[in-house]
């Protein structure tokens, strides 16, 4: 998930003064942390520990929209980066900066009613989930559990439900933004349509400060979860059976696979059917037919709300435990969930691979250290959307493309693996995978949107007070 960012990284030419900081945090119904302050480490770090030595000059927790705008007009004035912060993931750490960061963890409310849920931009997946599925719904969104909603959904939304019910940007049907000049905006096809188009895809931290969402929900019922392995020998015929396979399955199942390096070389299917188990069975047989043998299996019904646990990797976890550990809001006392140091990359397939580039592939992810690419399925109702109908332009790709790195040597492997394969998947990528090194970024994300995005940009914010390495 691409986290809200504004100037991230970017020197400010003004030095507020501390009577000026002190103003802001008077100003605040939340609260600003500064260097020398008890909670100042915590608080100003990402989910990567990589930007650990990125040290703002403020992090403010905001509790409301009026916050938010204290916020935009304190930067605008003092003409300070300003980075805005949901969850934290931004993978190129443009959720920091040297000035202020603006945390919109406090807002994190969830509600729901009449089939449409109303979602603060600070909520954490997991707890979306969990406070929808109380009533019985749900929204189409990603498996991380301490993304924020905020940046999964401007930059589109790619997920575990996403072949039935579409991306999480297909579902908003408003948005609340602040924007360069302060005010508090609704946005939805009948007020500001400009601003609404572009957030459904154009990625956050472009355009204004995201508070609040207006979702349509589905109802929820009993679901079937599966895992399924192969042998790494099979590996390269597992991909091509599945790139044939997910993507022109019936909207009701949805699966990722992952070739892993990452404690042992493993090639695995995983995924959610929105039925019964017998259902789900008679489907995987026509996949493991091409294939061949598993090595193991798990194939079971469960609820909608476990599903997501289990998709979170927090199955033996209570909801509260499925957060990062910590009193800061977006932390949980009791949270068991820890930091991870990655380097990533993506590609939007939209082709399937021929039996060379599988092979590729496979070697990548065979070459030594701690890594995994995940391909998450596509097809179904994304691609029943036009491609210009939001400002995420990739309807017609088969599945998305991640190369997820740790540790030692994370970047190179990351660097290789999508060089050798960009003739085989092209220069398509997405922008919740956001790619500080990419060249041609903004055609890979944004493609034959890029022109539009560029003139609501230069119509809402002629000034540029929103400002990132990539953006509009």
């Amino acid at each position: 998930m691409a986290a809200l960012t504004l100037g991230a990284g970017l020197p400010a030419t003004a030095v507020p003064s501390r009577s000026d900081w002190n103003a802001l945090a008077g100003g605040l119904d939340g609260r600003l942390v500064r260097p020398g302050d008890a909670t100042y480490d915590t608080a100003r770090r990402l989910f990567n520990p990589a930007f650990d030595a990125v040290r703002p000059a403020g992090v403010a927790y905001c509790a409301n929209p009026s916050d938010v705008a204290e916020c935009v007009g304190f930067a605008r004035r003092m003409n300070v980066p300003l980075a805005v912060r949901s969850g934290g993931h931004s993978y190129a750490g443009w959720s920091t900066g040297t000035g202020l960061v603006v945390d919109v963890s406090r807002m994190n409310r969830v509600s729901h009613a009449s089939g449409r849920a109303t979602v603060g931009a600070g909520a954490k997946l997991v707890d979306v989930y969990d406070r929808l599925g109380a009533d019985g719904v749900g929204i189409p969104a990603g498996s991380c559990p301490t993304v924020g909603v905020s940046g999964l959904a401007l930059g589109g939304g790619i997920g575990v439900v996403s072949r039935k019910y579409g991306l999480t940007c297909d579902v908003m049907e408003s948005v609340q933004i602040v924007t360069a000049d302060g005010r508090l905006l609704t946005c939805d096809a009948d007020h500001n349509p400009d601003l609404y188009w572009a957030s459904r895809g154009g990625g956050g931290g472009n355009l204004g400060v995201a508070v609040s969402f207006g979702f349509r929900t589905h109802p929820t019922r009993e679901v079937t979860v599966f895992f399924l392995h192969w042998p790494w020998a099979k590996a390269a015929k597992a991909v091509r059976a599945w790139q044939a396979w997910a993507p022109s399955a019936p909207d009701e199942l949805w699966s990722t696979m992952h070739l892993s390096r990452d404690g042992g070389m493993d090639a695995q299917i995983v995924g959610l059917y929105l039925g019964g188990r017998s259902g789900c069975e008679r489907l995987l047989d026509r996949l493991t037919d091409r294939i061949g043998a598993v090595s193991a299996s798990s194939v079971r019904q469960t609820s909608y709300r476990q599903a997501m646990m289990i998709m979170a990797g927090c199955s033996t976890l209570s909801v509260s435990q499925c957060h990062q550990a910590g009193s800061l809001p977006g932390q949980t006392t009791d949270g068991r969930l820890s930091r991870d140091t990655f380097a990533a990359k993506s590609h939007m397939a939209y082709r399937p691979l021929s039996e060379a580039g599988a092979k590729t592939l496979v070697a990548e992810v065979a070459r030594p250290g701690n890594h995994t690419v995940l391909l998450d399925a596509l097809g179904g109702a994304v691609s029943r959307v036009r491609p210009d109908a939001t400002a995420f332009p990739h309807r017609a790709a088969l599945f998305s493309v991640q190369y997820y790195a740790h540790r030692a040597g994370a970047a190179a492997w990351a660097r290789a693996a999508h060089a050798r394969m960009r003739p085989h998947f092209g220069d398509h990528a997405y922008v919740n995978y956001i790619d500080a090194e990419l060249d041609g970024w903004r055609a890979a994300y944004y493609g034959a949107n890029a022109g539009r995005l560029a003139r609501i940009k230069a119509a809402r914010d002629p000034g540029r007070l929103f400002r990132l390495p990539q953006g509009i």
